[in-house]
């Protein structure tokens, strides 16, 4: 087992007593927000889908098995949907950046308003279905909302996680696939990172990462809607 001290002595006659500092570089941005008052919106949003589902047929996109809307649920989802439409734009406004800044003084975090454009559809998954990778070409933000996990939130073996994969793909893993990156995240540069689905939670991420959905082997039904945000 390797143990790490830190470096104290002289480099090129300089005198060293801090450890090193380590930065990520190039970042991908998840971001992970519970909805406040969940519970009631769910029940306008479950409602909403499922009388949807009755009467259209699925389109078929990336699903593999279970039922995905058309992406205009802005339109058929009524107010519920509008209000989820409204958190998910509020949440980019939140996490997106000016490169410019206020009268050109550089970037700063922080709220930062943006009118966005938006698209959203609703799936319903049942056992032993999923979503195969894919991106969303574009858009800048894609999020899902999780009105149902499906049971996945207590008990992690039914699957039907959120899969994101590393955008750099096996690179980190070629020379020393058994080794990893000592920092926060370094353990699964190269391969994926999974989210695992809680009712009332929406996760948000650049839409150009590759992403799927693991099989639900649960008896019940996971229920989400995505969306995109665009310019």
């Amino acid at each position: 087992m390797l143990t790490f001290r830190p470096f104290k002595g002289f480099i090129w006659g300089m005198s060293v007593s801090t450890a090193p500092k380590t930065t990520p570089l190039f970042a991908t941005p998840l971001v992970l927000f519970d909805v406040p008052d969940a519970a009631v919106l769910n029940a306008e949003l479950r409602q909403v889908i499922e009388q949807r589902e009755k009467i259209h047929p699925s389109v078929s996109k990336t699903n593999v098995g279970g039922w995905q809307s058309s992406p205009d649920m802005d339109r058929w989802g009524g107010t519920p949907a509008i209000k989820l439409l409204a958190f998910g734009r509020n949440l980019a406004n939140r996490s997106t950046a000016d490169r410019v800044g206020n009268a050109g003084g550089g970037p700063h975090p922080g709220y930062f308003a943006v009118t966005w454009g938006a698209n959203m559809w609703a799936n319903i998954n049942r056992s032993g279905q999923r979503n195969e990778y894919h991106s969303h070409p574009g858009a800048v933000w894609s999020g899902v909302y999780y009105v149902d996990d499906g049971g996945i939130d207590a008990d992690p073996s039914l699957g039907g996680e959120l899969e994101l994969m590393d955008p750099r793909g096996p690179v980190p893993l070629m020379n020393a696939p058994h080794l990893g990156f000592a920092m926060p995240g370094g353990l699964t540069a190269g391969a994926t990172e999974k989210v695992r689905p809680k009712s009332g939670r929406m996760v948000m991420f650049p839409s150009w990462l590759m992403h799927q959905v693991r099989s639900y082997r649960g008896s019940a039904e996971r229920i989400s809607i995505a969306f995109n945000l665009t310019l």
